[in-house]
């Protein structure tokens, strides 16, 4: 589930100064990002000798290209990007609209976040509801899938018979598309067919996360594992411009409407190497707690040339912010005490010989184990989390001129003219 996670790269600090112009090269950026790092505290400048430019420290500058983990575009790269006002991402923690997302996640409900991230206010008490028709058109759908279908299928398919039950779905007036999200959100967790097992209340806490539940374990929850539960789903709102979300923000740069722009980025989460990273971990966490220790199982993975899961981030040189939150909110829920050693095993294995920190999947695989759920059930939360920010970078874009996500393709074909091609017809000799 992790946004493009991978190990860090590590290099020996310098005492070295750079100039604006090398600080560019190096980032691969222009001259007029380097500052816009600056103004968003991701890098420290100096005056240069003399007073005239700016110098920037070199460990600093790689420190930063190690956690963004990519290049800004310079014209000649012909690379996308553009302004965001919704999430920035720092060297060891995250914010939505300025501020702390942690802090946020963790004080507020799953809906007051996605609130704050839509609008800029926030709004205790916010409550999503799906509409009776909307819901009854998903759950028939969702319904006559075959059995075999997975979590991420369901979504999908929700999604589309939602859009189909709402005739205003054209309508990209902000209203309108916030309307919309207010109901489709509910609707996919609904939608979603319960878990056999033991009925019971799950506990006192309202919203999404209490109507989730039961969606993704039999077993009763407490108040505790609804708090995990809710943390993870505000935490996981958003994360500057993953696979997903930008492929968000080209379906509403093309004017999509907000369904369509929700199920772009339903298919790229399906991707293994995005959406099914927090099952890789729930499978390597039952099996370190099946063989007792986490030693043999990390040796498999590396034997076999695999990833250990649940470990690094492309955008973090240490622990991520959003594991370091659920694993303290983890802490205080007894039975997840057995899967929780068992992560923090893992990361004690593998760190002997490459210095990587936790992130996000490995602790949705402690919840989604220490809970009895499926091995799906982290994608699950990610996908419904992040329909959120999804409807956040919309509206964004739907602001922006239309169609602005062009690129130019690099045409490596056989150069032309060419003859046209010659063949038999079929039958003939």
């Amino acid at each position: 589930m992790t946004d493009q996670a991978g190990a860090a790269d590590f290099t020996e600090p310098s005492a070295q100064r750079l100039t604006t112009r090398e600080t560019a090269e190096r980032l691969g950026v222009k001259p007029e990002t380097v500052y816009a790092y600056v103004s968003r505290g991701q890098l420290t400048s100096n005056r240069a000798p003399g007073g005239r430019g700016s110098t920037f420290d070199a460990a600093e500058v790689d420190a930063l290209a190690r956690r963004t983990g990519r290049r800004e575009p310079t014209a000649a790269a012909g690379a996308l990007s553009f302004p965001t006002g919704i999430t920035l991402i720092g060297s060891d923690q995250y914010f939505f609209r300025g501020v702390d997302a942690t802090e946020l996640a963790r004080r507020h409900t799953y809906e007051e976040v996605a609130e704050w991230l839509w609008t800029g206010e926030l709004r205790p008490g916010m409550r999503f509801t799906a509409p009776a028709e909307t819901l009854a058109a998903a759950r028939r759908a969702v319904g006559a899938l075959p059995a075999h279908c997975g979590a991420t299928d369901r979504l999908r398919v929700a999604v589309v018979a939602a859009a189909a039950a709402d005739p205003l779905r054209f309508d990209l007036s902000r209203e309108a598309v916030l309307g919309g999200a207010r109901s489709l959100i509910p609707t996919l967790a609904a939608a979603l067919p319960t878990v056999a097992g033991e009925a019971s209340e799950a506990a006192a806490r309202p919203g999404l996360a209490r109507q989730l539940w039961p969606k993704l374990t039999g077993r009763p929850a407490d108040e505790a594992s609804l708090a995990v539960l809710d943390t993870a789903l505000g935490l996981l709102i958003d994360h500057d411009l993953a696979a997903s979300t930008l492929a968000a923000r080209v379906a509403a740069s093309a004017r999509a409407h907000p369904y369509a722009v929700v199920s772009a980025g339903l298919g790229v989460l399906e991707g293994p190497l995005h959406g099914a990273a927090s099952g890789l971990a729930h499978r390597m966490l039952t099996e370190v707690l099946e063989r007792g220790g986490a030693a043999p199982v990390v040796a498999d993975h590396l034997r076999s040339g695999r990833r250990v899961p649940g470990l690094g981030h492309r955008l973090y040189a240490v622990e991520d912010p959003r594991a370091r939150t659920l694993f303290a909110l983890l802490a205080e829920v007894p039975r997840a005490a057995p899967a929780l050693a068992a992560a923090r095993d893992v990361v004690a294995t593998t760190t002997r010989h490459t210095p990587l920190h936790a992130n996000v999947d490995l602790a949705l695989a402690v919840l989604s184990v220490s809970s009895g759920m499926a091995v799906e059930a982290g994608e699950t939360v990610f996908a419904i989390s992040r329909t959120a920010g999804w409807i956040a970078h919309a509206l964004e874009e739907y602001g922006e001129r239309p169609l602005r996500m062009r690129p130019s393709g690099q045409y490596t074909g056989p150069r032309p003219p060419q003859p046209l091609p010659s063949g038999h017809a079929p039958g003939s000799q």
